[in-house]
């Protein structure tokens, strides 16, 4: 099985040997689609777009199920914005609780964790777990709903190519994504299937496997779109407030780590788009850059080479570790001035611009999935630490 690639020129050889093997897998049922910021991964490539029938391997997925962005377009421009917005990353940071394993405290009141917190148990108790979670896993859920979480994911507030004011969203299905996610990719992993990397395991459909993982699945991806969007809310409001005025004009809520089925060539398809957006024409998605660089609003234009899909953002050009070891401090600081931030170098040093792709070569590469429709510049940064 072939694979089709975009940006051949900034995408390494061990990933194009990563994706060859993915595209071997006896379930997937087209070529495979390598978007230009596609990196090394775990069993499937970052920025690949894998087509199976009657099957779904969910590590390709991965442990953030729906993982993804929202960008809202507001009413205001520069010119409405103090001219001091540093009190902003505290703002949002008391608004969008963000770390590795936090929650809401649902205990501290206040007029945004109530309504936030109203809204998260109002869609808990809609939404059941179609295979249950034990009470420890669903109280997680439910305190997590409403919460950034760490490394890449980020709050910002942008301003376009007119000046126009966006804030700007990244984030997934948080703790209890990953701990669903793993616990059927282990299942996965214990079969005796003839792949070539134990990652690429598969679920069989018609399986009782296949049957949960997929419901698991779908119920994540739904908890990631509904996690976006009260966060955004409580952003939203208290930058209103900050301000003085302002309101939405309108949203953009799109995952770009999630599998679905669609029709392609006739055959209806499971798409597992690992980091990758839908593109399909008239489709509105955010590709975000990376700290300090531009991020984009596009269009699809429905391309069926690619799945109808385009990348997810920038991609790693270096790991983590090699971030750290290799780029300073100093340089993170210099990459962030004249933007509001953490200001923590030290420890979002592995989010340093410079281990990141070029976004406009990337989004050079694709040219012909989606047209970009505005061009944002950060004037705040909020990451999850």
């Amino acid at each position: 099985m072939d694979i089709r690639v975009w940006g051949r020129d900034g995408i390494d050889d061990n990933t194009i040997e990563q994706a060859e093997r993915a595209a071997r897998s006896p379930v997937v049922a087209g070529p495979l689609a390598l978007m230009p910021d596609a990196h090394i991964g775990i069993g499937a490539t970052i920025g690949s777009v894998i087509v199976t029938e009657n099957a779904i391997i969910p590590a390709a997925v991965g442990v953030d199920i729906g993982c993804g962005m929202v960008a809202a377009e507001t009413d205001l421009v520069a010119s409405d914005l103090p001219d001091t917005l540093d009190p902003l990353v505290g703002i949002f940071g008391r608004a969008v609780p963000a770390g590795v394993g936090r929650g809401r405290d649902v205990t501290s009141g206040g007029r945004a964790n109530q309504a936030v917190d109203a809204q998260a148990r109002r869609w808990m108790e809609a939404n059941p777990n179609p295979n249950g979670m034990d009470d420890a896993l669903a109280n997680r859920a439910y305190t997590q709903l409403g919460t950034l979480g760490s490394g890449n994911h980020f709050l910002e507030v942008c301003l376009d190519e007119e000046d126009r004011v966006w804030l700007v969203l990244h984030s997934g299905s948080r703790g209890v994504g990953n701990r669903l996610a793993s616990e059927h990719i282990k299942l996965a992993k214990a079969q005796e299937q003839a792949v070539e990397d134990p990652d690429l395991a598969y679920f069989l459909d018609g399986t009782p496997e296949f049957r949960a993982y997929v419901q698991d699945m779908l119920w994540s991806q739904d908890y990631a779109a509904v996690n976006r969007g009260l966060m955004m809310t409580a952003a939203q409001g208290d930058f209103f407030e900050f301000v003085g005025k302002g309101q939405v004009v309108r949203s953009i809520n799109c995952h770009h780590n999630f599998a679905v089925q669609e029709e392609h060539d006739g055959r209806l398809l499971w798409v597992t788009r690992k980091g990758a957006i839908r593109a399909l024409r008239g489709d509105a998605g955010v590709i975000p850059g990376s700290m300090g660089t531009r991020s984009y609003i596009v269009e699809g234009l429905g391309e069926p080479l690619s799945y109808t899909s385009a990348s997810h953002g920038a991609g790693r050009r270096m790991s983590r570790g090699q971030a750290r070891r290799q780029l300073s401090q100093e340089s993170l600081v210099e990459a962030m001035e004249g933007k509001a931030w953490n200001a923590d170098a030290k420890s979002l040093l592995d989010e340093h611009p410079s281990a990141y792709k070029d976004i406009d070569a990337v989004m050079e590469a694709q040219k012909d999935l989606v047209t970009i429709q505005h061009t944002l510049r950060q004037v705040v940064n909020y990451k999850g630490l």
